[in-house]
């Protein structure tokens, strides 16, 4: 688990990188600092922070490599906040095709880069693990695959989403508000889609496990049963 309030800042302007560990600091975060993109890497994948705030323009890595070798080797996700003067539309497209969480554009208030850490600090889905593992079922957020046992279960994305949320909250269920507002966010769907896509997942387990793993809670939500 990340130290409490912990930030790893990948920076290579020290006049800036002073500025924003004194700011931080002085809200209780507990600021690590690192100048070069290597060493950002280093850092990020030998411990646990809750945000990690990235520039772009480091003299040994390009702050997109950075970003995209931390979520790809990283054991546990960590969040990632872009902070950099490239403004253009396709830098950011580029940012967050890299793994960007969150992406904000040089010069900023420093209120705003801590408000923008808060959020992502508090997003519980930013801070799980890849690999998630419960009895027979195997769910792989980075390879975006799921098993039970050897044999792979054949998932759409949001049946995958759906899944890994239920595999989380085990032995415990999960409300039908709370998946809707994690698959969907602000834009839910029609009504029945979440009935639907957990009637599938139902069926697909059942059939590569040989028996009912997911079930339905009257008034609660759903809830992942007979892993072992």
């Amino acid at each position: 688990m990340p130290k409490e309030r912990s930030i790893l800042l990948i920076e290579d302007n020290l006049a800036i990188a002073r500025q924003v560990v004194d700011f931080l600091e002085g809200l209780g975060w507990n600021v690590d600092f690192a100048s070069s993109g290597q060493l950002g890497i280093k850092l990020a994948l030998n411990a646990q922070f809750n945000v990690i705030l990235l520039d772009l323009n480091l003299p040994d890595t390009d702050g997109l490599a950075v970003c995209q070798a931390i979520k790809e080797q990283a054991q546990r996700n960590q969040p990632i906040l872009m902070v950099t003067a490239r403004d253009a539309f396709e830098d950011k497209a580029k940012g967050f095709g890299h793994g960007a969480d969150d992406y904000l554009t040089k010069p900023y208030d420093l209120r705003e880069l801590a408000l923008r850490c808060e959020a992502l600090s508090r997003r519980p889905e930013l801070h799980r693990d890849s690999l998630l593992i419960e009895g027979g079922l195997r769910v792989d957020m980075r390879a975006m695959t799921a098993h039970w046992q050897q044999t792979l279960i054949p998932l759409t994305g949001i049946g995958l989403k759906l899944l890994s949320e239920l595999l989380v909250a085990h032995p415990y269920p999960v409300s039908r508000s709370d998946l809707i507002s994690t698959i969907w966010g602000a834009d839910p769907p029609e009504s029945n889609a979440l009935k639907s896509h957990i009637y599938s997942l139902r069926k697909v387990l059942e059939h590569v496990s040989g028996r009912q793993l997911l079930f339905t809670i009257s008034n609660v939500g759903y809830q992942l049963k007979g892993l072992d």
